[in-house]
């Protein structure tokens, strides 16, 4: 009868492989070592894992599921917001209005969710990108960039049908830096060891975007109502008829 596999032994020795193909790529990483790490034997990653790239691409599976529950559940917040809401005008913008505000914050939202999960998993992204060449992952954080960059170029393009985003710029054009922003952080995660604050980029990163395509009349702010232009009182000249009298020097007779 096989023994069951410990769930505490698989944790640590899912944390070990990850910590392993960071250091050595997913080719370069050793089973010996991975187990090594977690004070495992080689047989006991087997109860767990046919092989390293199974165990991988379990992890891997994990990521990608969260994210694209996470880019379904963005797609279906934004069709509920026009629905409720109606889609945005020029004024909105222009005005800040209430309705501009809740997609900014929805938006803002989203954008945090996206930043968490990378966090949890930047050390996996790092691999996907970095150490996963020669193997079957090699071009699967391509793919899911490639369908993150379709959704928020539809996004804009949807914006710009609306008159409030900038349509001097190809929508495919804003979902690639949007999104290539985004593959940057996640590698500048993963070199770090504390956490950021993940809520102040989402911040920053949604006003640059936003505050960056909109549209040129939208992008400047409303001006206040002016005021009446106070008129200066005329400055009467002092010297006068009598003062120029007074200082037009007089004649003097030589006796």
């Amino acid at each position: 009868m096989a023994r069951p596999a410990d769930p505490h032994a698989r944790a640590a020795l899912i944390a070990a492989a990850r910590a392993e193909f960071v250091k050595k790529g997913l080719r370069g990483a050793r089973i010996e070592d991975i187990t090594a790490a977690c004070g495992l034997s080689k047989g006991a990653f087997y109860l767990h894992a046919a092989s390293k790239e199974a165990l991988f691409g379990e992890v891997v599976a994990e990521f990608t599921s969260a994210m694209n529950l996470l880019i379904e559940r963005r797609i279906n917040d934004m069709e509920r917001f026009h629905a409720e809401h109606g889609p945005l005008e020029a004024r909105d913008v222009a005005e800040r209005s209430e309705r501009y505000e809740l997609l900014v914050e929805m938006s803002t939202e989203g954008d945090l969710g996206t930043l968490e999960l990378m966090w949890a998993y930047r050390d996996v992204v790092h691999v996907l990108m970095r150490g996963s060449q020669g193997t079957e992952f090699e071009s699967l954080m391509w793919g899911m960039v490639d369908l993150e960059v379709s959704r928020v170029s539809q996004e804009f393009q949807r914006l710009q049908k609306d008159c409030v985003s900038r349509a001097d710029v190809p929508p495919t054009v804003i979902g690639s830096l949007i999104v290539g922003t985004y593959v940057l952080l996640a590698q500048q995660m993963s070199q770090m060891e504390q956490k950021p604050d993940l809520a102040a980029w989402a911040r920053s990163i949604h006003r640059l975007i936003r505050e960056g395509s909109l549209p040129p009349k939208a992008a400047t702010a409303p001006r206040r109502p002016s005021e009446p232009k106070k008129t200066a009182p005329k400055k009467t000249s002092s010297r006068g008829p009598q003062a120029r009298a007074v200082s037009r020097p007089r004649s003097t007779s030589r006796s």
